[in-house]
């Protein structure tokens, strides 16, 4: 189905100009193809009716559009002849390197590229005292206030390039070191994934538009610990009116929401993925099992593993003192992936929508709640879980209800028209 036209002047014609039709013979009116005009590209029809009858053959333009390696600002897609499954293009060249002062504390990898005591970490869990409880609080309170600045900066309009060093420097300001920097030589300092990326997409000059819809996984290295924790947010008010877009969004805000209810000691790691694909399945959405939590504390990805779909084979319960993450990925089509050629963007192979969320947990015997005042409830129990990477009451994003069918927008960014 074609979209609707944009114009300013209906009436008018446009000197000079005949209708890009192929059966069309008039002079072309003030009508423009949407999806030209974001891409920088004129293209005039006599009326929407023209437009519509010659949409098939038109929209093909789009793509040798897209696919030019170099265009006049300098940018280019640096994989022309890789067989993307969707409409996300990556866009090049990559800024430079961002550097950390010498002063913040380095992991390992930091120069490199390689996780040292990560891959000596073996199989053993660690259960952390008191001393290293507090430096995961601190750690992962920064990964929240970095994500939460990082959000703020989130809309039409602006790169994940942009993204990225708005991220360096909100950890540099904190005395934090981005945990994904270098990282198996990973470039930047936050991982960006919109629409059918599943995970590690890395920060370019692709500019975002209004009906994305966009993770961010935010990891910080402070006093020797890490934090991990990402969101998935809507870019511009068409996502939030976009039924596929809300439903694959939520439902996988809401499996995390589930999962994290099974905390507590002696809760087998298995259970969490029977939870997970069980809601996930009931709002037709499937979780993508390649990924999944994992342990973490003064290593960024120690054990356990923790799988998000049912009938895994996770052995081990929580206990006490134990830090992880779950972070499930759902998608709105086939649960399978692929990588780009830069070998860390992971997309999705029929290009459907994905969205994934995360947070870092701390298995304790005590139950922290909070209110809407600066005060903490504690709940003396033998059992329960911190999140330490909680949302604040002022934090960007959050949930949203589904669209009606009203409301709802039109296929976003052109991937449902045919």
């Amino acid at each position: 189905m074609a979209p609707a036209m944009i114009t300013d002047n209906p009436s008018e014609t446009v000197p000079g100009t005949k209708c890009l039709g192929a059966d069309c013979e008039k002079n072309a009116g003030g009508l423009q193809c949407p999806t030209c005009l974001k891409l920088g590209k004129e293209s005039f029809f006599c009326s929407q009716d023209c437009f519509k009858r010659n949409w098939t053959q038109h929209k093909a333009v789009h793509k040798v559009t897209q696919e030019n390696v170099k265009t006049r600002n300098g940018f280019y897609n640096p994989f022309p002849t890789y067989p993307f499954t969707g409409t996300v293009r990556p866009v090049y060249p990559l800024s430079p390197k961002r550097t950390i002062p010498k002063s913040i504390k380095h992991p390992d990898w930091s120069e490199t590229g390689i996780p040292v005591g990560e891959r000596r970490y073996g199989i053993k869990w660690s259960f952390l005292d008191a001393k290293g409880q507090e430096a995961m609080r601190k750690v992962c309170r920064l990964s929240r206030e970095v994500l939460d600045v990082v959000a703020a900066e989130l809309r039409p309009g602006v790169t994940t390039d942009y993204l990225d060093e708005v991220c360096h420097k909100a950890c540099i300001e904190r005395n934090a070191y981005p945990s994904p920097l270098n990282y198996n030589h990973f470039p930047k300092s936050l991982c960006t994934s919109p629409n059918e990326v599943v995970c590690h997409g890395i920060p370019d000059q692709r500019v975002l538009l209004d009906g994305d819809i966009l993770n961010l996984d935010i990891s910080l290295y402070h006093g020797g610990y890490h934090a991990d924790v990402n969101e998935t947010y809507y870019v511009g008010d068409r996502a939030k009116a976009d039924p596929d877009s809300v439903r694959v969004v939520e439902t996988t805000r809401e499996c995390l929401d589930e999962a994290i209810k099974l905390v507590k000691p002696g809760t087998p790691i298995r259970e969490f993925g029977k939870t997970i694909e069980k809601h996930a399945k009931s709002r037709n959405c499937a979780v993508v099992a390649t990924w999944g939590g994992h342990g973490i504390n003064t290593e960024f990805h120690p054990p356990p593993w923790i799988p998000h779909y049912a009938k895994n084979k996770a052995a081990g319960v929580c206990k006490p003192g134990l830090t992880f993450t779950i972070e499930p990925i759902l998608t709105l089509g086939k649960p399978q992936e692929q990588y780009w050629p830069d070998e860390w963007t992971n997309a999705t192979v029929d290009g459907k929508r994905t969205a994934q969320f995360g947070a870092s947990k701390y298995i304790s015997e005590w139950w922290f709640t909070t209110n809407s005042c600066v005060e903490h409830t504690l709940l003396v129990t033998e059992t329960g879980v911190e999140v330490l990477t909680a949302r604040n009451e002022n934090s960007p994003g959050g949930p949203i209800p589904m669209p009606t069918a009203a409301n709802a927008a039109s296929p976003v960014n052109g991937e449902s028209q045919g």
